[in-house]
């Protein structure tokens, strides 16, 4: 059947003669039938690369279709025979030539629906080149669309990727202003649409499914609608789009949006404006099928900022605005994904944004997310970073900032503002104090975490705290480092002061982040100085448990700030200490902060617990008066001097108010007797006032007449020793082989003070005690000894000689016989010794005044090699030994 083509006038110039003199030509030596098609139906029949041959089909393909559509028109090609005959045999060569076009490409299509695309490339070619024969061409794209309708049916799946662009191109023809071409496209789209319904079977059957029980109904959902689709879809832009977006595939409808944009900078500005009627509708009702949300929004800020008066710049920002409807995460994303600070072309973006009120809660929940991040923080790989495109170097959060400096103010963004007021405010702040940390920005950047959060007290109904904050220097604050917690503190005090009303939402969220775990250190310094102050101002002491419980966990925080922040706030309330609950839980969690290995910690948490410990009741006091001196002894030793004073105080402190339950701390006391003797030696002189004070108190509650000793003007060390050593053996001389154990952990130290020190009390320790030692315990001691032989500084060799042969007397009365031990540790324990002075250690000038009377036995070696007994003793105990060898001699 014979079409006639109706030509535009160009396609009768002169341009065109060659065309002429082609037609003229006997039909089997034309060009196109003869060489062009049979090019290329060889390329289709051998086998060759798929993506090659498609290349080169495409190739020969568009130079056929040049030579095809540039002649003229049917009439025009009449005209051009004398005869009727000849006439006749011209029309039969036009509409074979033209018949052969589309007899090729339905064998193309036929072999492989991929090659669809082409259809897709002629309609581009006839839009670039309104010289072309359009109306003929539309009529084989629709015919071959009808074709491949019919070859689809009953498929489970269909490859043709092409179809979003191609219903992209067939959109804007089915508004074109010839009636045909839009009758020609329309019903091609309608086939497409056919074709597009086979695509994927099973998501079609799904979404049928969910559109019988919504009670909405798809445009192609009956064979009566699919009968009178395409004049529906003739020059009536809303169907076109509707009936696009519900039947085509995301991927498809993304290719077709995506199309639609690229057309917006058309040079036809007849092309340009349907685009962007059919754009904005398309978006309007099927924007969430859009996948490339991030990439459509990329496209559209470098075409703005290339073109800042582009004409479709209304249109383009409106797509933003219906993206971000859908795809609000994306956008926002996509947004941050810029240099700091944000240009005009992005404030306007940021502005298109934040048009959509509906999705304004989401906006701010993602630009919240972003707020968690730390700016010019380093990320070690590129599987942490959120955007390829982002540096190294984390800036997002402050793009955030600067975007909230434009959202807030918008009035369509107030209630959602106004629900999201705690998270914005604490997030802002934690941006403030991140703020001061920058060093990457230039010394002239606006703060704009501080501009953000001046902008949420003012849309907030706070325009009196920012300016008190104002009034008070605040802002300064966070820009100096010593004073950024303090400028966290007036922002908090300040929003109390002036009883905000977003009170309860603000504390309900703090609390919320108080019992979920941190994503960095510095946001628990933020919740907790910001808890704490809305506390102080809002409720008594004791907080009520919910609180102090937080307080307590915080105690044992991994950031010492943290810690001595929470330590801080607990001793405030020690007036009202035995008001709170568990109090027990909560003395035992500071007890627990001795074992920090930050050194301020411990100091915090020794001065609180003794600041609870002055206010506690007895009966409390009394419960826990073992497990706090115990925690106390660890301390004793600590390599601060500081701490070693105060533990070594506190644990004076606590046997003086705990002087009812003596018998309760018998134990503790004892074993804290070796660090308290031996860092009578130490160097610093607060530790050896603090182990002079609570020696004191230690000797007095054991009844050992030693205290005296411990005045200034009757000190020595060794005299204390002697004396203290003295007493155990009187009253507590089980323990002396525990107090042997732990002063052996000191003959290492690096201090020489301590390891002289710890080498005399271990001397008279087995001076008092050596027959309650076993052979094994005395090889220990005599190798530990042996060490401090070849001790690098000399006075510690030397008294460690002395030491050192105590041990040996030791052991050789220990090679007698068993017989002989028994006697003499029964007469051990009814004799008591009188100790001579050892070692001589830091004597007195004159002896004879020390109140214990002792004299100088500088020279006197008998002092530490005499016996254990005196010689009466030891001769009664041979003649009881030999006595009762002499009963168990056998007879001969």
């Amino acid at each position: 059947m014979a079409i006639s083509g109706h030509g535009t006038p160009s396609a009768c110039t002169s341009g065109n003669t060659n065309a002429f003199d082609k037609w003229q030509q006997p039909p089997q030596q034309n060009p196109v039938a003869s060489t062009g098609i049979r090019n290329v139906v060889t390329a289709h029949q051998h086998y060759v690369d798929p993506l090659l041959q498609f290349e080169t089909q495409l190739k020969i393909i568009k130079s056929s279709f040049e030579m095809v559509f540039s002649i003229p028109s049917l009439e025009e090609v009449k005209e051009m025979g004398t005869r009727e005959e000849d006439k006749e045999d011209l029309e039969n060569l036009y509409q074979n030539t033209l018949n052969l076009f589309e007899d090729t490409l339905l064998i193309l299509v036929s072999k492989d629906l991929y090659k669809l695309q082409i259809l897709k490339d002629m309609a581009v070619w006839m839009n670039e080149d309104s010289s072309y024969l359009q109306e003929r061409i539309m009529v084989i794209i629709s015919r071959v669309l009808s074709f491949a309708s019919r070859k689809v049916r009953g498929y489970a799946s269909v490859d043709a990727p092409c179809l979003g662009v191609l219903a992209a191109e067939l959109s804007l023809l089915c508004c074109h202003s010839d009636p045909l071409i839009t009758q020609q496209a329309s019903s091609g789209l309608y086939h497409l649409l056919c074709i597009a319904k086979c695509q994927n079977a099973n998501t079609e059957r799904k979404r049928s499914a969910m559109y019988e029980k919504s009670g909405n109904h798809c445009l192609l959902t009956t064979p009566s609608d699919m009968e009178f689709l395409p004049k529906i879809l003739q020059r009536d832009k809303t169907k076109i789009t509707q009936s696009v977006g519900f039947t085509l595939l995301p991927s498809l409808l993304t290719d077709f949006v995506w199309s639609l944009l690229m057309r917006l900078s058309s040079p036809n500005n007849i092309i340009a404006i349907r685009a962007s009627t059919l754009l904005k509708l398309t978006l309007e009702y099927h924007a969430h099928k859009v996948t490339m949300v991030s990439k459509i929004v990329d496209t559209i800020y470098k075409q703005l900022c290339e073109n800042p008066s582009h004409v479709m710049k209304r249109t383009m920002l409106r797509v933003v605005t219906l993206l971000t409807r859908t795809s609000p995460k994306k956008v926002v994303f996509q947004l941050m994904d810029y240099p700091v600070p944000a240009d005009n072309t992005l404030i306007l973006m940021w502005h298109a944004a934040g048009s959509e009120s509906s999705v304004a809660p989401h906006v701010l929940k993602t630009i919240l997310l972003i707020l968690k991040g730390k700016p010019g923080e380093m990320q070690d790989s590129l599987k942490e970073r959120r955007r390829f495109s982002l540096d190294t170097t984390n800036m997002m959060p402050v793009a955030a900032s600067q975007a909230l400096c434009a959202l807030l103010p918008v009035a369509s963004y107030r209630k959602a503002v106004a629900q999201l007021f705690p998270q914005l405010l604490m997030a802002l702040v934690l941006q403030l104090f991140y703020s001061g940390d920058l060093r990457l920005t230039t010394q002239d950047r606006t703060v704009y975490a501080q501009d953000a959060l001046r902008v949420l007290l003012t849309c907030s109904g706070l325009q009196q705290v920012d300016m008190a904050l104002k009034r008070k220097n605040c802002w300064s604050r966070f820009s100096q480092a010593l004073f950024h917690h303090h400028g966290v503190y007036l922002v908090a005090k300040t929003l109390s002061e002036y009883n905000f009303p977003q009170f309860p939402e603000t504390l309900h969220y703090l609390y919320k982040l108080s019992v979920e775990d941190p994503r960095r250190s510095e946001d628990s310094i933020i919740t907790v100085i910001f808890l704490t102050e809305l506390l102080n101002h809002f409720f008594k002491d004791p907080f009520p448990e919910e609180f102090l419980v937080l307080f307590r966990n915080w105690v044992n925080d991994a950031n010492p700030v943290v810690s001595k922040l929470s330590l801080q706030k607990i001793a405030s309330m020690a007036p009202v200490i035995n008001e709170a609950q568990n109090v027990c839980s909560l003395l035992v969690s500071i007890l627990d902060a001795f074992l920090s290995k930050d050194k301020t910690v411990i100091i915090r948490a020794l001065i609180t617990l003794r600041k609870l410990l002055v206010r506690l009741d007895k009966v409390t006091y009394s419960s826990l008066c073992t497990r706090i001196a115990s925690s106390y002894c660890p301390l004793m030793d600590h390599s601060t001097g500081g701490i070693r004073s105060m533990a070594i105080q506190h644990f004076g402190e606590l046997l003086r108010d705990m002087s009812e339950y003596t018998w309760m701390l018998n134990d503790v006391i004892l074993g804290g007797l070796v660090p308290l003797i031996l860092f009578l030696e130490d160097t610093e002189i607060r530790v050896v006032q603090a182990c002079k004070y609570t020696l004191a108190i230690c000797v007095s509650e054991l009844n050992w007449p030693t205290w005296h000793l411990l005045k200034d003007e009757f000190y020595s060390f060794e005299v204390v020793v002697l004396s203290i050593c003295s007493n155990l053996v009187t009253s507590h001389e089980n323990y002396i082989t525990y107090l042997i154990s732990d002063t052996l952990g000191f003959l290492r130290s690096s201090r020489v003070y301590l390891r002289r020190a710890s080498v005399i009390l271990i001397g008279y320790l087995a001076k008092v005690g050596g027959h309650l030692l076993l052979r094994d315990e005395i090889e220990v001691m005599l190798e530990a000894i042996d060490q401090r032989l070849r001790d690098k500084d000399p006075e510690t060799r030397e008294l460690a000689e002395i030491t050192y042969t105590v041990f040996k007397e030791i052991a050789h009365r220990l090679t007698s016989s068993n017989l002989k031990q028994i006697f003499r540790r029964v007469f051990n324990s009814i004799y008591t010794k009188k100790l001579k002075p050892l070692y001589n250690y830091k004597w007195p000038d004159n002896p004879a005044d020390s109140p214990v009377g002792f004299q100088d036995t500088r020279n006197d070696k008998e002092a530490h090699m005499a016996d254990d007994f005196p010689p009466y003793i030891t001769e009664k105990i041979d003649a009881i030994i030999q006595e009762t060898a002499q009963r168990h001699v056998p007879d001969p």
